[in-house]
């Protein structure tokens, strides 16, 4: 018995989530200490790898955790619960981050090799793990052929801002830190709100928490 639903998350919420959990925003950073004191054509080439990469792990990922999913016949409204629950913690604890003091002292960097776009730029970098359940969440719960071919879209969308991130990420934390702190925090504190409204309205629907309209 296939789980079937009427997605109740917005194509607009969902790029939102993935823009928190699997874009640019997070990955800049990363990458500019990655490739420290690399040749521009090594940093192309590692970046469209590790994009690569990561949206074949986002695709095998969706698709084995869907048909695992299914198999297993979990109701609907308990898989939305899941999912909100997931995304609340994974966007509370990207807002927290942003609150936490330094970190300890850096790890020995690891040699220049195109090993690199493995782990760990295409995983845990780009692609982390509430990223890969929240596919595997939102592909679950679309009802039909459209909307997992949305979600796909979306997708494609955040790895390629992913892709031009990493190609310009030195001039876009010279001139852009700031902004796109505040852009991380704001939509942090969206998606937070977010995650728990899905939960509540799902209780709401197995009669747990009712809501008022």
């Amino acid at each position: 018995m296939a789980i079937t639903a009427s997605i109740t998350i917005s194509a607009g919420e969902m790029l939102a989530f993935f823009f928190l959990l699997l874009g640019p925003i997070k990955i800049l950073r990363p990458f500019v200490k990655l490739t420290r004191g690399a040749e521009p054509r090594f940093c192309r080439q590692l970046a469209v790898r590790g994009i690569l990469l990561a949206a074949g792990t986002l695709g095998a990922a969706a698709i084995i955790g869907e048909r695992l999913l299914d198999n297993f016949r979990i109701q609907v409204p308990v898989l939305a619960i899941t999912g909100g629950l997931i995304l609340f913690l994974a966007a509370l604890d990207t807002v927290m981050q942003q609150f936490r003091g330094p970190a300890g002292p850096d790890a020995e960097e690891a040699p220049l090799s195109m090993g690199l776009a493995v782990s760990p730029l295409a995983f845990p970098t780009i692609v982390s793990p509430s990223g890969i359940a929240a596919a595997i969440i939102f592909v679950t719960l679309s009802p039909d052929l459209a909307g997992k071919l949305t979600i796909g879209l979306l997708l494609l969308v955040i790895l390629v801002l992913d892709l031009i991130a990493m190609l310009y990420a030195r001039a876009i934390l010279k001139w852009l830190a700031m902004p796109l702190y505040i852009l991380g925090v704001v939509l942090g504190v969206i998606q937070v709100s977010l995650g728990l409204n899905i939960m509540l309205v799902n209780l709401s629907r197995i009669g747990v928490f009712p809501m008022t309209p």
